[in-house]
């Protein structure tokens, strides 16, 4: 969420109540259920908890707490672990040319009309909202390169940001198994060669001609947006969906404020609650299209 970057899954393996590693109370699951609403907009719900108690005790082994009760106090005021708790509590599943139709769309839509366009120099900005790993921003990378032949001709720039910073650290290295070729259409496998070293037979990188298109930013979605420019697109998946009603209203309103008059928001497959947004016209599955 993505971002916040991502989702919470729906459930995870998890003892039973007398085989607990740590004690867990009520008051501890209530108290960082508000701490990841207040902090990444996250709805934890009961059927979290055993979630919650999983990825947590994780730090509390790292931090040699004995309780989570500790672990609250230790969080109170302390920025850098709050970090590391959104961190823990984020999931962050994608892979790449995932939900292929939006790929297709911007496509057709944007990267094609910007190519067919007369003369260098033109502008196109992108921003991948919850980027995780990178597989999205990589796909969108890649297809800008394959569909736009002439892109160094011209100023285009992706943004991709994402509230947890152990994730984002991932994207930058564009590093992924090899096996991840696997889900990337023929045509675009080129701009993937084998990692250095020791890694050459189980690791790819993407090509520094793809990866110097994108920027990554640490970049919490319910906090300031520093951006002052108007995106042609952007691409937030699979993230709305953790959040409340109230939550996605501002997110979605703040989305199309950022987007330039014609551009694109494209969401998640289970999103398409804002068909009613009045500055947003449903134009495909899951697609906005911000009013002219």
């Amino acid at each position: 969420m993505s971002s916040v970057s991502s989702a919470v899954p729906a459930a995870e393996p998890f003892p039973a109540e007398g085989r607990r590693e740590f004690a867990f109370s009520d008051a501890d699951f209530e108290e960082l259920s508000r701490l990841a609403y207040r902090h990444a907009g996250i709805v934890l719900g009961e059927s979290k908890r055993n979630l919650v108690y999983s990825r947590l005790s994780r730090r509390l082994r790292t931090l040699n707490l004995a309780n989570f009760s500790a672990y609250r106090e230790y969080l109170a005021g302390n920025e850098r672990e709050i970090e590391h708790f959104v961190n823990s509590i984020s999931t962050n599943h994608t892979k790449f040319f995932r939900e292929a139709h939006h790929f297709d769309h911007f496509i057709s839509h944007v990267a094609g009309p910007f190519s067919r366009g007369v003369g260098a120099g033109r502008r196109m900005r992108l921003w991948s909202a919850g980027c995780s790993s990178g597989e999205e921003s990589c796909t969108l990378a890649v297809v800008l390169r394959k569909h736009i032949p002439d892109i160094d001709r011209h100023d285009v720039k992706m943004l991709a940001t994402d509230i947890d910073t152990d994730i984002l650290a991932r994207a930058v290295r564009a590093e992924y198994p090899a096996t991840a070729l696997d889900e990337i259409p023929a045509a675009y496998r080129g701009y993937f060669e084998p990692a250095a070293g020791a890694k050459a037979a189980s690791s790819v990188v993407m090509a520094e001609s793809c990866r110097r298109l994108i920027t990554y930013r640490q970049l919490n979605l319910l906090g300031p947006w520093p951006m002052k420019g108007l995106f042609d697109a952007i691409f937030c998946r699979n993230v709305m969906i953790y959040f409340d009603g109230p939550t996605k209203a501002k997110l979605v309103e703040r989305f199309t404020q950022q987007l330039r008059p014609g551009g694109w928001l494209y969401i998640g497959h289970s999103e398409s609650l804002i068909g009613s947004h009045p500055g947003l016209q449903l134009v495909g599955r899951t697609v906005y299209r911000r009013d002219a």
